[in-house]
């Protein structure tokens, strides 16, 4: 493991930026760009395209390292490259820490969860993670009601696969999302609180993860896990809200940062100029930065 990321992990200002829109979400996130599916034929064309769009956020002057920690890569991204290098050196170059995103989607709901669906290829997922100097990795459940045998079952998988992962020496981050439309989400985030408490407190002291969860309802409601040892460092994800929404909220709870994907890119415009581009996505960076570094 680099021990200089890992120290700008744990104790680095600014944010992580989420780049990691995977085959069901690309064609999405490429509309809300302004690049239309008629604009591709295939999905090796649609991929080329969302390379560039994240080429061209990535070598961005306002992509910088005073405000952006690290960013999370689609497997595909890990294995392209930018201006010559693979994305993850290119990014290391900048001083921006690179992780990649492996869960395979997520199961059909069942107890008011959904579960990862297995990943079945993660050992050779995690070679070649380190192949390509990825410091950690993400994953993404999602609970949707105050089930505790369903929210008990998201957290006992995603500790049974960081598990894998930290033997193959890559930190990873676990992400139970509370839908924020849930009827009970203050509910589920407590019942989630006390069972990712259960799981950090059962971890070995050589044993790090990070933890990224949807803004709570009641503010600093993550304290504790924020403070825990295990524990490198607490992210949050917009899970739907507009940037300004996601901002204010973060800036409610004290140690907690932002991850964010679609509220990183919402302005940006496929037929922008260079300057235009740069510029909405400087105002997006430094919103972010704000919300996840100056708190009420």
């Amino acid at each position: 493991m680099n021990s200089s990321q890992f120290d700008t992990m744990k104790n680095g200002k600014g944010f992580i930026a989420a780049l990691d829109q995977s085959g069901g979400s690309t064609p999405k996130a490429l509309a809300a760009y302004g690049v239309m599916e008629d604009a591709y034929t295939n999905d090796d064309e649609m991929f080329d395209q969302v390379h560039e769009m994240r080429t061209r956020i990535i070598t961005s002057p306002a992509f910088d390292s005073r405000h952006i920690l690290g960013t999370i890569l689609f497997e595909q991204t890990m294995d392209r490259e930018i201006q010559g290098k693979y994305t993850a050196d290119y990014l290391a170059d900048k001083g921006i820490v690179p992780f990649l995103k492996v869960d395979k989607g997520l199961a059909d709901l069942e107890n008011g969860v959904q579960l990862m669906k297995p990943i079945n290829d993660l050992d050779e997922t995690l070679r070649r993670a380190n192949e390509r100097n990825i410091f950690g990795t993400k994953m993404r459940s999602v609970i949707h009601e105050a089930n505790p045998n369903g929210i008990k079952a998201v957290v006992e998988q995603q500790f049974d696969v960081a598990k894998q992962i930290m033997a193959a020496d890559l930190v990873p981050i676990i992400e139970p999302e509370v839908d924020i439309n849930s009827k009970d989400k203050e509910k589920c985030e407590e019942i989630l609180h006390d069972e990712l408490m259960q799981q950090l407190n059962a971890l070995a002291d050589n044993e790090f993860v990070m933890l990224k969860l949807t803004i709570p309802t009641k503010n600093n409601a993550y304290k504790s896990l924020i403070e825990h040892p295990r524990v490198l460092r607490v992210v949050a994800l917009s899970g739907g809200y507009s940037r300004d929404e996601a901002n204010e909220k973060l800036k409610q709870n004290e140690g907690l940062i932002g991850s964010f994907s679609r509220a990183l890119a919402a302005d940006l415009r496929a037929n922008h100029s260079g300057e235009e581009f740069d510029e909405a996505l400087k105002t997006a960076v430094e919103s972010i930065y704000d919300a996840s570094v100056n708190k009420h």
